[in-house]
């Protein structure tokens, strides 16, 4: 259900962009959002000051003449009041029809009533998660996922063809550490004594490993040679460890499009491709014995060695033929998202995607800060055995997924997240997953109630709302109203969190409106438009909890 006001004032837009010489393919896109506070109207919009800014011209002139173009358009239709508020805000207040024929097309579309077209079906991929095969997930790496396949959702929701992808880091020293760390640990099971690698891992789960390698070869690797097994070992070792991490995204309700192995870009000769083409551009050189990139000549504040002098090839050149992989396969935007301590490796990648002949906002890379794990407001405390932590596996075992989904998608990815294990758990107010899912299952209960009692919702074309006057009901409509905007906004800003916000505040009105009036009653045409307001709360939230991959219960 696309919002009438997109089109009256992007065509305000057109009339006042003219004017001032801007490029019909240039002009701003409006941003409409409901308003916190009902003094200021339904609906703002701050697009006379985006537009001020490339016209050079006061933003409350722009505002009225914006303001003249739409009354002279609407003529009142949609719009009942407007006004210009602060340095060229536009507030406006909708008429009675407009909430109603919105209340309308959501009984009549359903969940697809929240559902854009802005991708038009461009390409789009999402890499997420792909954490190196050399340990559990934990619960940073559950924030990642979370966030991710939220993204992923909203951005089919918006009309885009998206692939999720996890590249597998099975390449590389940090494999050969994995390797040789469970290889000591092998040993000892047989009471030899092997010097532990001193950047090796070091948690209970490289035991597991290795006890689990010794039941199934044996002694094999005993008395071999230490290259040869370590590889073996390692290769072992990592495929054991990403089918734990495939099994615990399934558990988090994540599934991959693909896996993409590091290893495979060498192995097929793309890493060796990528440099030449790279080389063939000039964007590579040799110094010192090594083979450079000319990041620096491409945005970043140092070039960067793809190889070294001893011939080894560094992780970015991995990267670079990853991307330049990416690209060739059709996307037209790729969307990284990695961990907060990768900041200082954003720009040397953007310059190897333009390196490799893409602009560099065709790279969208999101940092996720970390999570504060805390039991009633308390830091969780770690295990003194080195190398250990809190898994994700272990999180979900104790809050389940839901909750871990939705908490990890209540703040900003660049913010720091504090995840209260009690929090999680309890089934009061305070814990948010809870607090929605139980706004929908009371509408359900609200609704089998109505049918056990003889009443049915006639279809929406003869469903009369006139008697939804109560502030309470508009308040619901303009949030059941607000859905699309709200997932439209998160896709461009790729801002997932901005649903579970959604969720909340529409809750709180959801339960507000029960406690102090009655759905069901002795009027029929207000139980029945009473009941139509309940059905679209409840497609709503609904819509909203599968977007964030929340179930949607209906008895709690």
């Amino acid at each position: 259900m696309k919002n009438p006001l997109t089109d009256i004032i992007s065509s305000a837009v057109k009339m006042a962009a003219s004017d001032g010489g801007v490029p019909q393919d240039e002009l701003p896109v409006p941003i409409i959002e409901i308003t916190r506070d009902r003094k200021f109207g339904d609906y703002a919009t701050n697009i006379a000051m985006v537009l001020a800014s490339r016209v050079n011209e006061d933003p409350r002139v722009i505002a009225d003449k914006l303001v003249e173009w739409i009354n002279k358009t609407d003529g009142g239709k949609t719009i009942h009041d407007i006004q210009i508020a602060g340095p060229g805000f536009i507030n406006m207040t909708m008429t009675e029809d407009f909430w109603a024929g919105t209340l309308k097309s959501v009984l009549t579309e359903g969940a697809a009533y929240a559902d854009n077209n802005i991708g038009q079906g461009r390409k789009v991929q999402v890499e997420f998660v792909s954490a190196n095969p050399t340990g559990p997930l934990h619960v940073g790496h559950g924030r990642g996922a979370a966030l991710g396949d939220a993204l992923a959702n909203v951005l089919a929701a918006s009309g885009y063809d998206i692939s999720r992808e996890y590249y597998v880091n099975d390449a590389g020293n940090q494999i050969d550490t994995l390797g040789r760390s469970v290889r000591a640990r092998y040993l000892e099971l047989f009471g030899k004594e092997e010097q532990f690698p001193e950047e090796g891992y070091k948690g209970e789960y490289i035991r597991d490993i290795a006890r689990t390698l010794k039941e199934s070869r044996g002694d094999d690797y005993l008395d071999g040679k230490p290259e040869s097994d370590t590889g073996e070992i390692a290769e072992y070792a990592a495929a054991m460890i990403l089918d734990d991490i495939k099994d615990d995204l399934e558990q988090f309700g994540i599934l991959f499009d693909r896996w993409f192995s590091e290893r495979s870009l060498f192995d097929n000769g793309d890493v060796d491709r990528a440099l030449e083409d790279l080389e063939g551009r000039d964007h590579l050189y040799r110094e010192e014995g090594a083979l450079w990139f000319r990041s620096m000549s491409l945005g970043d504040d140092k070039d960067r060695v793809v190889i070294k002098a001893d011939g080894s090839a560094t992780y970015f050149a991995s990267d670079l033929a990853y991307h330049r992989n990416k690209f060739s396969r059709g996307f037209d935007k790729v969307i990284n998202i990695w961990g907060a301590d990768h900041h200082g490796y954003i720009e040397r990648m953007k310059a190897g995607v333009v390196a490799v002949g893409k602009h560099r906002d065709d790279l969208e890379v999101i940092l996720v800060q970390l999570v504060n794990l805390l039991r009633d407001g308390k830091p969780v405390a770690m295990s003194t055995r080195a190398g250990e932590f809190v898994t994700l596996r272990e999180v979900l075992e104790e809050v389940g997924r839901d909750a871990a989904r939705f908490i990890f998608l209540t703040r900003k990815a660049d913010s720091k997240l504090d995840f209260d294990l009690a929090v999680a758990k309890a089934r009061s107010n305070d814990n948010p997953v809870f607090y929605v899912q139980y706004a929908h299952a009371r509408i359900c209960s609200i609704l089998r109630n109505a049918e056990e009692n003889g009443f049915k919702l006639p279809s929406p074309e003869e469903i009369s709302l006139g008697a939804l006057k109560l502030p309470e009901e508009r308040e619901l409509i303009r949030h059941i109203a607000a859905l699309p905007d709200i997932i439209e906004g998160a896709a461009m800003a790729l801002e997932p969190h901005r649903l579970t916000n959604y969720l909340r505040d529409i809750s709180t009105s959801l339960h507000n409106y029960y406690y102090h009036h009655r759905v069901l009653s002795d009027d029929p045409s207000l139980t029945e438009a009473r009941l139509a307001l309940m059905v679209a709360v409840r497609i709503a939230i609904a819509k909203g909890l599968e977007l964030v991959g929340v179930s949607a219960p209906e008895r709690m």
